[in-house]
């Protein structure tokens, strides 16, 4: 099967085509802001680790200038070359972003002595370049404080790139965080970590060739860095609404945004400097109720309460907003009608799927029919760059009503093969599918293409017509998508069916992220690898023993093994566990980190009294996951 990338068929450029008509391009307001307070570009925007390899190529997007070509949705061709933009942007005086080195910004405010830090990106070397950026051009100013406004990896990975952990500890560097930061950080990265990973390389297309007909941006950024994720934990964390903190001068009033983009998250506001940093819940884009490579699902609803209460707490005193991605908005009454626009879209998207639902409808008819107003619609920042309407609405539809849709046909269905095989017998075989999913390719019918010919993949994944026309099917959806996951997602597949799986290039539970969880997750994250068939006749217990526990705080803790579920508890147990081990907070994570052998352990500083082969047992029954699992095969 050839691997190159065909053209956009004539039901695309005819999409694309009226699209180009209808959509409102001569609006340029975008591009002014997005080049509004240039200070410099760094050249090359070539970013590597200290092996030399590339983390970061923003100069692979050069291709991002003219009009948008048939293999692209004019709209996100629109959004990736303002996205693609890069370099160190005044925002007011004082406050300053670099951005282009990552898919988020960071921040640097400025203070008496140095610069506090807002979200220092993914990686440790992307954060470092952008650090050094800015002191280039505005002066070698010490690091003073670092601010996370929530907790997703691409607001922290980066943390030891303008910082360090003794810098912090010694409390010359405090890190400010809202209140359940680090345990979501943590949890979210570890326990389906795996499963996030490989789906996120869809989701950013990290296999995919740069060009207009591979990967050209996400729509929140263009991809994400591939260098060393790092946390340093916050030393102050913010609580309330109206809480306020003064850091090297800096005086920061904070609101609190829970389980909105995040279970965590927090608006800061610059009363001195009449700025607003929205964090994540107000950009230039329909966010993700559901992020495509998997997360709990968002609430709608209160994120457009939070929206509202930032017009009431800081409409009239903000003379300009910032995110932590795209780019800021300048003007009173701009920026509280751009964020009146960003609630009214959460809020119209909730209610009216609120509305259907309690007529009957399911979630896919609800995104099957609904539409925005025109006043919403003709706003470039609520288009669906990054979300989508059609996976929020069913997002939303899965917060309040689940999997299941009511209908009895569908709470006891096979799985995609035993599926797959019955539904192509019943059509006529895997050659009389083929053949009228190429009818329906060729009138431009690629949903149901799709649809058919992954049964026919499922059902038989050596059928070389059916993989060739599925990648075929995927490309073409690929090139009409307005919205850049669901873009990178289909030439993903596209790939994967031509050239085969292509793994996952980060691991977001790097040896920071472990060494961060709490005992009881770090124990969750061993509970969640147990092969349960495999343990059904286990039974023994393990001690776990900590000689460096703060007073009043456990210091011992017994974990079970029986009926297949690894349990763990803190309470005092009678009689001795069948092993203990005896160790430091600090050397614990080692169990989660590599091997579970006994020379390994013993390296580790972990002693061991008691029956050995109990670890060996525990480590026979580990069944980590796989980081390069098919998606669009069985």
């Amino acid at each position: 099967m050839s691997s190159t990338p065909n053209g956009a068929r004539p039901a695309i450029v005819h999409q694309q085509a009226d699209l180009q008509d209808r959509l409102p391009f001569s609006d340029t307001q975008d591009f002014e802001d997005a080049a509004r307070g240039l200070i410099a570009r760094r050249t090359p925007n070539v970013v590597t680790a200290d092996d030399g390899s590339p983390v970061w190529d923003g100069d692979s997007y050069a291709f991002l200038s003219g009009d948008a070509p048939d293999t692209v949705n004019p709209s996100l061709w629109r959004q990736s070359r303002l996205v693609a933009q890069q370099g160190l942007y005044e925002v007011v005086d004082g406050i300053y972003q670099v951005r282009g080195f990552d898919l988020s910004n960071v921040t640097f405010v400025e203070g008496e002595k140095g610069v506090v830090v807002i979200d220092p990106l993914i990686s440790v070397e992307t954060a470092a370049a952008a650090l050094a950026l800015y002191r280039e051009h505005r002066g070698d100013r010490p690091v003073t404080g670092v601010v996370y406004t929530h907790s997703h990896v691409d607001h922290f990975g980066g943390v030891k790139g303008v910082t360090t952990a003794e810098d912090v500890a010694a409390g010359r560097v405090p890190v400010l965080a809202p209140e359940g930061f680090l345990a979501h950080a943590v949890s979210e990265n570890v326990y389906a970590g795996t499963a996030m990973g490989r789906r996120a390389a869809y989701m950013y297309g990290a296999s995919l060739a740069r060009g207009p007909r591979g990967q050209l941006g996400a729509g929140l950024g263009q991809t994400t860095s591939t260098g060393t994720v790092t946390l340093v934990p916050p030393t102050v964390d913010v609580t309330t609404t109206g809480q306020e903190e003064v850091v090297d001068g800096v005086r920061m009033v904070f609101q609190m945004a829970p389980d909105s983009e995040a279970p965590a998250e927090m608006l800061i506001h610059f009363p001195d400097l009449r700025a607003l940093c929205t964090a994540e819940d107000a950009t230039h884009t329909l966010h993700n109720l559901l992020t495509l490579r998997g997360a709990v699902v968002r609430d709608p609803h209160g994120w457009a309460g939070y929206l509202t209460e930032a017009i009431d707490l800081f409409g009239d005193v903000t003379d300009v907003a910032f995110a932590s991605h795209h780019w800021p908005t300048w003007g009173r009454d701009r920026v509280v009608r751009f964020l009146s626009v960003q609630r009214d879209l959460y809020a119209y998207l909730h209610d009216q799927t609120v509305r259907l639902i309690n007529k009957g409808w399911t979630g896919a008819e609800i995104a099957e029919h609904l539409r925005l107003p025109p006043a919403l619609e003709n706003a470039w920042s609520t288009h669906g760059y990054y979300g989508s309407a059609s996976h929020n609405i069913k997002a939303i539809y899965q917060r309040y009503m689940g999997w299941f849709d009511g209908n009895p046909a569908h709470l006891w269905q096979h799985p995609p093969v035993a599926a797959g095989k019955r539904y192509v017998e019943f059509m006529g075989g895997a050659d009389a599918v083929v053949t009228k999913a190429r009818g329906s390719f060729d009138a431009g019918d690629f949903r149901w293409a799709a649809e058919v010919l992954g049964h026919v993949v499922f059902a038989d994944p050596d059928h070389a017509a059916a993989r060739e026309l599925l990648a075929d099917t995927y490309e073409q959806l690929g090139y009409g998508a307005e919205n850049g996951t669901w873009r990178n997602f289909y030439l993903s597949g596209a790939t994967e069916l031509r050239d085969g799986r292509f793994g996952t290039p980060t691991v977001a539970a790097s040896a920071d992220i472990i060494a961060n969880l709490s005992l009881p997750k770090l124990f969750d994250a061993l509970a969640v690898q147990i092969d349960g068939p495999k343990a059904w006749d286990e039974d023994f217990t393990i001690d776990v023993r900590l000689t460096d526990a703060a007073p009043g705080t456990d210091a011992r803790y017994r974990l079970r093994l029986a009926n297949g579920v690894l349990t763990h508890t803190a309470a005092p147990q009678r009689g001795d566990a069948d092993v203990t081990l005896t160790t430091t907070t600090t050397a614990l994570p080692a169990l989660v980190a590599g091997p579970l052998t006994p020379d390994r352990l013993d390296g580790a500083g972990i002693r061991i009294d008691g029956d050995r082969s109990v670890l060996a047992t525990l480590a026979a029954l580990l069944d980590p996951g796989d980081p390069d699992f098919p998606i669009v095969t069985p």
